[in-house]
């Protein structure tokens, strides 16, 4: 167990936020831990790069004076698997609202989904979707969706470094990505069905790697506080 000296140093914490769970719900879970656990009156502690609550996956979790890198952690590439649901589209892109609009899929085939991933290699353009946490005018943009108001979402450039289809079962499509900072998986989702003639939203989201750091040696939140006590 590492000491409550060692946390205050700085650490960066490896932690596979569950489903449902916010981001912030996951920081603030372990630093509840952290202070109860190790009897300490404050610490710092922060994560690198928020994840959806309908998401899971790495959450890079910094304490101490490693709370510094944050920035720079957040800066590094990232990759996810996950699924798209191709023939129809949500508000929020995902299942955080009910579909919205149905579309054919009779269409699609492995040729065109192939062929349409090669549009998205490489920089583009991509617009937020209307249901995320981008403030404009001051108001997250979730806030004006939930209030019925339409807004105009400006456009920002994204780089998708590789994307590749692991499985094709319509309406379902399973993806890898690897993305610069600032990619919404659930736009890309969105663009992808359109880009098709269809329509799409993502059903499944995972994140597994940031930068050289692997879900694979990250830790459950439970087994963390679990592990401050061994």
């Amino acid at each position: 167990m590492k000491t409550a000296e060692e946390f205050q140093n700085g650490q960066i914490l490896l932690i596979d936020k569950p489903l449902h769970w916010t981001s912030f719900q996951a920081v603030n879970k372990m630093k509840w831990a952290l202070k109860s656990k190790l009897n300490l009156k404050k610490i710092k502690i922060g994560h690198a790069g928020t994840l959806d609550p309908l998401a899971t996956g790495l959450l890079l979790v910094c304490t101490g004076k490693f709370t510094k890198r944050i920035t720079e952690l957040q800066g590094q590439a990232k990759e996810y698997t996950g699924t798209f649901y191709i023939g129809a589209t949500t508000p929020s892109y995902d299942l955080e609202t009910e579909v919205d609009q149905t579309f054919p899929i009779a269409h699609i085939n492995e040729t065109l989904i192939h062929e349409t991933l090669k549009q998205f290699l490489g920089e583009i353009d991509q617009k937020p979707p209307i249901f995320s946490a981008i403030k404009k005018d001051g108001v997250r943009l979730y806030e004006h969706a939930r209030a019925g108001e339409t807004i105009e979402i400006a456009s920002r450039k994204t780089t998708i470094y590789e994307f590749e289809i692991t499985r094709i079962a319509l309406p379902e499509i399973d993806f890898r990505v690897v993305c610069s900072k600032g990619t919404y998986i659930r736009s890309l989702a969105f663009d992808f069905g359109k880009a098709m003639n269809s329509g799409s939203h993502l059903t499944v989201l995972r994140r597994t790697k940031i930068g050289d750091y692997h879900v694979k040696e990250a830790m459950d939140v439970t087994l963390f506080e679990e592990s401050l006590t061994l």
